[in-house]
C-alpha cells in the first residue's frame, strides 16, 4: 500500500468515514464498528454530532451481522464505546 492509500488511525485501528457513516476496526479482525451520524448541531462555526447510533458487526458472513448496538450523544462517546467493544488497549 503506499503512503497516500493509508487509512487514517484511532488508537491503531483504522477510522474511515464517507458522509455520515464511519466504520472502526479492521475488516480482518472478527468484529468492526459501524457509526452512523443521525444528528449535528452547530458549536461555534463547527457541526458536531450529537446523535450516533453505532453496531458491533461481524465480519464473518456466516454469523449473524448485528452483535451489539447503542445510540449515544457524541462521536467521542461512541468512539469510546467502539474502542471498548473491540477492546482496544489506549
Amino acid at each position: 500500500m503506499s503512503e497516500n492509500n493509508k487509512f487514517f488511525t484511532y488508537k491503531g485501528l483504522p477510522l474511515v468515514r464517507k458522509g455520515n457513516q464511519l466504520y472502526y476496526g479492521n475488516m480482518y479482525d472478527d468484529f468492526v464498528v459501524w457509526m452512523e451520524i443521525k444528528s449535528t448541531k452547530k458549536v461555534g462555526d463547527l457541526e458536531v454530532a450529537d446523535k450516533v447510533k453505532i453496531r458491533k458487526m461481524s465480519t464473518d458472513i456466516s454469523k449473524p451481522a448485528i452483535d451489539k448496538q447503542a445510540d449515544t450523544d457524541s462521536l467521542y462517546e461512541a468512539l469510546d464505546i467502539a474502542c471498548a467493544w473491540l477492546k482496544v488497549k489506549a
